[in-house]
């Protein structure tokens, strides 16, 4: 029986902790997860416009296998900043890949494109990637409009940011978050009917309704096209190695495809990272059926965090949100 974890939360696998930074005049803001411990990374981007930093570390073939942090930010290309301030925050807390009497940090992000969407006077800096680490905690997160996701749009909609998370029936445990600033949509936009509704769990969506025809459309990008990128964090506490952790990312992105009509445009900068904790060693006469197990997981949990984040999602200015956008798709 498939069930979510205890938060349906990225931060269900034991040792990570997401902080946010938002700022909702200029509608933006960071996210960032920490591993405690240290995990294993991987990643995949498959967008065209992708905007990020140390992916290259997390390439098999090279040799830096621990990840401190992960973030996600928005602000596009001045968004990079950001994590200059969380590298200070990490060093702070003794964070790092030891070199000599020295740590450095090990902390790969990702951006999404939401420039002018809010009031513009300055762009986020180092002081907002420091804040969200201050912020950092276990606790149930809060979604939509918060941290990288409060100046998302999805599809036409506002975006936002959504987490979610499955205890497979061997005991390993994946959870995700994604920012959705997607150019597709995740909806029928004739009816309202949500593409990947099918892989709800214990009723995350609310009262959304099973019921809508999901009709063909043909995709016409909108003006704005090219404003965009949906990018994730996948963990789990498997244990994993590099190679294995990059065919996570690999797969997981088929919760894109599932979601999102069409995903990984011209526009879009797709990226998704996997951090492996390593809590639990995979136990198996054929590991490579459980790695292929804990991928397929991850793009269910990947797709099912994309969808909460829409729903979750309110109307900002010119942004409509979903519930105000099909009031319809909701049971009363």
């Amino acid at each position: 029986m498939r069930t979510s974890g205890i938060n349906n939360s990225i931060t269900d696998v034991n040792g990570i902790r997401v902080g946010n930074y938002t700022d909702k005049k200029m509608l933006s803001g960071v996210t960032v997860v920490i591993c405690d411990e240290g995990a294993v990374g991987g990643v995949d981007v498959r967008g065209s416009a992708p905007g990020t930093w140390e992916t290259d570390l997390l390439d098999p073939i090279n040799v830096i296998d621990t990840v401190n942090a992960v973030t996600l930010t928005g602000c596009s290309a001045f968004g990079l900043d950001v994590g200059v301030g969380v590298r200070k925050w990490l060093i702070e807390k003794n964070y790092g890949h030891r070199v000599g009497a020295t740590r450095v940090p090990i902390a790969p992000g990702a951006v999404i494109f939401d420039l002018g969407r809010g009031i513009v006077t300055s762009h986020l800096d180092i002081d907002a990637g420091y804040e969200a680490c201050q912020a950092a905690s276990l606790d149930r997160l809060i979604e939509g409009n918060v941290g990288a996701g409060t100046g998302a749009v999805s599809g036409g909609i506002k975006g936002g940011l959504g987490t979610a998370s499955e205890v497979m029936n061997n005991g390993i445990v994946v959870g995700a978050i994604v920012v959705v600033n997607s150019a597709g949509k995740i909806f029928c936009p004739e009816t309202g009917g949500i593409y990947a509704r099918h892989l709800e769990l214990n009723s995350e969506f609310g009262k959304l309704r099973s019921d809508l025809v999901l009709g063909y459309t043909t995709y016409l990008p909108s003006p704005s096209s090219g404003t965009n990128t949906t990018i994730g964090v996948v963990a789990t506490d498997a244990k994993l190695t590099k190679t294995q952790a990059t065919k996570v990312a690999q797969m997981a992105h088929d919760g894109f495809a599932r979601a999102i009509y069409p995903c990984h445009t011209m526009g879009d900068g797709d990226t998704i990272f996997v951090l492996a904790t390593g809590e639990k060693d995979i136990v198996s006469e054929q590991p490579s059926q459980v790695i292929s197990q804990i991928g397929a997981t991850a793009a269910d949990v990947f797709s099912r965090a994309i969808i909460k984040g829409v729903l979750a999602a309110e109307t900002v200015g010119k942004y409509k949100c979903y519930k105000d956008s099909f009031p319809n798709s909701f049971f009363k």
